[in-house]
């Protein structure tokens, strides 16, 4: 049983990759974790906080990770 893993996206990749790795992760549309990621960017403020957080926390996908 393999384990998924949450890397930031380098094929679904707008900025630094976040949203595009929890859309991989959550498999889910990318489009709809952008559209939450700037409501809250839009409506708090913190949500940039946390996405230039999880762009440095979050590792970068390895060349050899595809994603079942």
């Amino acid at each position: 049983m393999s384990q998924k893993k949450l890397y930031r996206s380098t094929k679904d990749k707008k900025f630094l990759g976040v949203c595009g790795g929890l859309a991989e992760y959550f498999d889910m549309d990318s489009t709809v974790i952008r559209v939450f990621a700037i409501v809250l960017i839009l409506a708090a403020g913190s949500g940039l906080l946390a996405y230039l957080l999880c762009g440095l926390i979050m590792p970068e996908a390895p060349d050899q990770y595809i994603e079942n």
